[in-house]
C-alpha cells in the first residue's frame, strides 16, 4: 500500500500537531492569548506555552478548550496522542516511557543527578548539553523531560517518591541563580502531597545503592518493574528475585535517609548556603 499523502500540510507529530491545532483555533478567531486567558479563568502563559509545545497541558484545561472552541473531544482526542506520543524520546529512553505511562506510582533513588521529574528546564539543559546534545535536538528533548512533569500534576497525578543522595545537591549548576532556582523547585514539588522527598547525608556511610539510579514503577495491575539507569543506557529488571533485592536495598537506603520534614530543611540549609556563596 502506498504512503499517504499529507493533505493539510501540518504537522504528523502528535505534540506538534496538538500545538499547531491550538494555535489554529485561537488565530481564527483573532483573539489573544492573554484574552483566552481572562476568558477561560487560567494564566494565558500557560496557552503559549501549549502552542509553543512546551507544554501539553492536562485534561481540564484540554477539555475547557474543546467548549470555548466547539469541538468537543477533538483537542482532548490529540491531546491523548501528544501525551502517550514516544517518538519525541530518544530511542534508549522510549521503553521506560512506555512504562512509567502505565504506572500508577514511582519510587526512585538518585545516586548523583536529580530525577528528571524534578529538574527545572536551566538543568535538564546543562545535564544534556554534557551528553553533548545541541541544537534542535537538545531543545526538542528539553521539553519532552519537563513535559513528563506533568504526571505529578492533577486529579490523577502519579504518587513519586524519590530519596536524593548528598551528592544530588552538592553538585550545583555552573550559573549559581539557575542552581538556586532548582533548589526552589525541589522545596516548591516537595510540598505536594503525592510527592515525597528524602535526603540521604554523607554521614549515613556507604551503603547498597551509593553508585545506582533506580526507579520502581508499581503498575495498576499490582506488579513492579525496576529500571536501573546509568549515564550511558538503561535497563529494565523483571524478575521476581532480582527486582525484590533491589527493593531491600532501597529499603536500607531509605532507613538511612533523613525524614521528608528534615530532607525539606536541609535542601532549604542547602538553598541559604547557595545564597551566600560570592559571585564571581
Amino acid at each position: 500500500m502506498p504512503p499517504r499523502r499529507v493533505i493539510t500540510g501540518r504537522s504528523q507529530e502528535p505534540r506538534k500537531r496538538f500545538a499547531e491545532e491550538l494555535r489554529l483555533l485561537r488565530t481564527e478567531r483573532g483573539e489573544s492569548l492573554r484574552r483566552l486567558g481572562e476568558t477561560l479563568g487560567w494564566d494565558w502563559s500557560l496557552f503559549g506555552k501549549m502552542e509553543n509545545g512546551e507544554t501539553v497541558g492536562g485534561p481540564e484545561v484540554v477539555q475547557a478548550l474543546d467548549t470555548y472552541y466547539g469541538t468537543p473531544g477533538l483537542l482532548l482526542a490529540l491531546w491523548e496522542l501528544a501525551v502517550g506520543d514516544q517518538t519525541q524520546f530518544r530511542e534508549k529512553y522510549r521503553q521506560y516511557m512506555a512504562l512509567e505511562a502505565k504506572a500508577v506510582s514511582l519510587w526512585h533513588y538518585a545516586a548523583s543527578v536529580l530525577p528528571g521529574l524534578l529538574q527545572t528546564e536551566a538543568y535538564a539543559r546543562t545535564l544534556m548539553e554534557t551528553g553533548l546534545l545541541e541544537g534542535e535536538e537538545l531543545d526538542r528533548q528539553v521539553k519532552a523531560r519537563i513535559g513528563r512533569q506533568e504526571l505529578l500534576s492533577g486529579p490523577n497525578a502519579l504518587g513519586f517518591r524519590t530519596i536524593l543522595s548528598e551528592t544530588t545537591l552538592r553538585t550545583p549548576l555552573p550559573d549559581p541563580a539557575q542552581w538556586q532556582e532548582q533548589l526552589e523547585h525541589l522545596l516548591a514539588v516537595g510540598d505536594r502531597r503525592n510527592v515525597t522527598i528524602q535526603v540521604v547525608p554523607h554521614s549515613a556511610g556507604l551503603y547498597a545503592l551509593n553508585g545506582t539510579h533506580v526507579t520502581f514503577l508499581r503498575l495498576a495491575d499490582g506488579r513492579v518493574v525496576a529500571w536501573v539507569e546509568t549515564s550511558y543506557s538503561g535497563n529494565r529488571i523483571d524478575g521476581t528475585t532480582d527486582v525484590d533485592l533491589l527493593q531491600l536495598r532501597y529499603d536500607r537506603a531509605r532507613d538511612l535517609a533523613l525524614s521528608p520534614a528534615d530532607s525539606r530543611k536541609f535542601i532549604m540549609q542547602t538553598l541559604e548556603e547557595a545564597q551566600c556563596e560570592p559571585s564571581i
